[in-house]
Formats: C-alpha cells, structure tokens, sequence
C-alpha cells in the first residue's frame, strides 16, 4: 500500500468550510485530491462483531446498491439514555484517513503520561493531518505513536473494544466499527471518563485540541455527517479505493448539532462504485440516522 509523501492542499472559504449549496461545483477538486490519495490493497472480509451492552441495534435502514453497504451509529449528548443507536450491520470496515483522530488521540495521551503536550513538530503534523488529512504528517505520528501496538494500547484506556490498527505502515487499513468509532467520539466529545481499568482518558486541553481541528476542516473535505447537522459540527472523513476491486471505502465521523442537542455520529461504508457514490450514501445514511434517532 503506497502513500503519497506530497502534503494534499485543498482551498478554503473565510471560515474554513465548504458551503452546501457548492457541493456539485466542487466535486471534480474533490475527485482529483482523492485520486492522490488511493491506497494500494486487497478487500478483506468482513468480520461480525459481538454484541456490546452499551449498543442499541435500531431496526430500518436505507438500502445501497451493488456491493455497497453502510452502517451509522448515533449517540444524542444531550439525552438521557447515554447508548447509542447503530443502524445497519455493526460489522468493521476499513478506516481510511478517519483513523487520523485516533492517531492524534493516541499521541496526545502519550504526551500526558509522559507530563507534556504535543512538541512544535507534532502539533504541525497534527494540524495538516486533521485539517487537511495529509498522509505524510499521518505517517510520521504513526511511527511517533508506536504503529498498531501504540494505537491498541491507548485505545483500551479510551474504551475502544473493536479497532485494530493497519499492519506496519498502512494506518488506513486499521478495522474498525460504528459503534467503536462513536466510543472514540466520545472520548473527544463526551466527559472523557476512564477507559477500562480506570486508566486516565484523554485530558480536557487535549480534547479541545482535538475538537478544534475538526472544526476546521478544509472547505472541499466539508461533506458527510455534516449533513445531518441544522448548524455547528466539527468531523473527520476518510476515502480509500481498493485496487483488487476497484470500489470505494468512504466513512465520516463526528459531532453535528440538531436543534438543541448535539450528535455524535459514524457512518462508515464499502464497496462503493465510486468515491462520488460514497459520499452520497453516507450523507443519505447519516440523514436517515440522526432523523431516527430525533424522533425516537
């Protein structure tokens, strides 16, 4: 699997988003950035997981076409039930670029055991790569981090039960679920409460770090759960084409605001017959979910 060393560059409006309404005017920036960024690999098969008691499996579901499948999950903040819903198979898919905000988290946890933030270089690295989801400052906090073995110790303190990190280099073939993605979300976005064992989750400046460069996303890279949201979100896509098949893994996670509540909200999906199909299925699936979950 190849990854570029060229930092991606993509513009940006005045508030460094991308308005709905330039969606279509756009998507040929979009297509040609994600043409950069493929990564070489074969399609695994899906792997079930277990049923998780802090998981509940919503019924209904929106339908796909070809080999394409999609599962969302969705968690209200402001609600009072505190289990998120998951719509579709809670099976694990291929990461792609969301992983960067486990990478981040996993470098920023490391920092806090060791009594100090993030150096000048890292912060840089993490910037670009949230911001921008560049691959080369992706790859230099991944060998930072310890590869897979750092990834997975950091992600059983914040809770995480189904991730398992990329072989060697390939951070973008880390697996992972719906629901573990929305674990992760709520490590950034929730109260930062102990993972298993007890052990110190995520301090409160690193998780506004985190929360503040995913609110600043590049303006072409605007897409996704965003569109479920009437106003605020901050969120972190992923796309990757696999080479054996030709089709499209596309994902997006984060937090959206709905009337008086926030979301958080994963969408993850494969085989895809085009990045542009993709990104609609999950704008379609995130909709569907989070207007499930408002009404229920």
């Amino acid at each position: 699997m190849a990854y570029p060393s060229t930092p991606l560059s993509y513009p940006r409006n005045a508030e460094g988003r991308r308005p709905r309404g330039r969606r279509a005017a756009v998507w040929g920036g979009v297509l040609a950035a994600a043409a950069a960024t493929v990564f070489s690999a074969g399609t695994p098969a899906p792997a079930a997981t277990g049923a998780h008691p802090d998981v509940v499996a919503a019924p209904g579901w929106v339908k796909t076409q070809g080999k394409a499948r999609v599962t969302a999950a969705v968690l209200d903040l402001d609600g009072s039930g505190g289990k998120p819903l998951v719509y579709g198979a809670d099976v694990r898919y291929d990461t792609a670029s969301i992983i960067k905000v486990d990478i981040l988290a996993t470098a920023l946890l490391q920092a806090q055991d060791a009594g100090h933030g993030l150096t000048a270089e890292q912060r840089a690295e993490a910037e670009v790569m949230i911001e921008r989801s560049d691959n080369a400052a992706a790859n230099a906090l991944w060998r930072q981090i310890g590869l897979a073995p750092g990834l997975e110790a950091a992600n059983k303190r914040l809770g995480l039960t189904s991730t398992h990190g990329g072989p060697g280099a390939k951070w973008g073939l880390t697996r992972t679920t719906a629901s573990d993605q929305i674990r992760l979300l709520r490590a950034v976005f929730g109260t930062g409460t102990a993972g298993k064992g007890g052990s110190k989750a995520l301090s409160q400046a690193s998780r506004t770090y985190i929360r503040t460069l995913m609110n600043r996303i590049a303006g072409e890279q605007a897409w996704g759960v965003s569109a479920a949201a009437d106003s605020g979100w901050a969120l972190k896509n992923g796309w990757l084409q696999r080479t054996t098949t030709g089709l499209w893994d596309v994902n997006s996670v984060g937090r959206i605001a709905v009337g008086k509540h926030h979301y958080l909200v994963a969408v993850l999906s494969d085989g895809n017959t085009s990045m542009k199909d993709g990104v609609a299925l999950v704008e379609r699936a995130a909709r569907t979910a989070v207007a499930s979950a408002t009404a229920g």
